[in-house]
């Protein structure tokens, strides 16, 4: 098994490029975990599924995406998410992004 090492991390803030929307990674996926009807209808541009996928808080709004790593680059503007789970998931907005919170077994 090809194990792909992640450009993002949870807490990172990310731009999408194509949708050109902020957003707070919560989870990464190493490569697509999604169903292939999902894909053939929602993933148009057919990013690569052996390359890291990611759950994204998206800023402004109260859903969550799945986005290939392609269609990602980071959010350099520093300025929190406003999305209702970012106070769930995350501590605090750091120089770094946002510090998750610990979760119990």
């Amino acid at each position: 098994m090809n194990t792909q090492i992640a450009k993002f991390a949870v807490g990172q803030l990310i731009h999408h490029k194509l949708f050109d929307y902020r957003g707070v990674i919560v989870d990464v996926d190493p490569d697509f975990r999604g169903t292939e009807e999902w894909y053939d209808e929602v993933a148009r541009s057919r990013p690569p599924k052996d390359k890291p996928w990611y759950h994204v808080l998206v800023d402004g709004a109260s859903h969550r995406t799945y986005v290939a790593e392609r269609n990602l680059e980071p959010d350099e503007s520093g300025k929190p998410i406003d999305h209702p789970e970012v106070g769930l998931l995350f501590k605090a907005l750091g120089d770094d992004g946002y510090v998750p919170r610990r979760r119990g077994n």
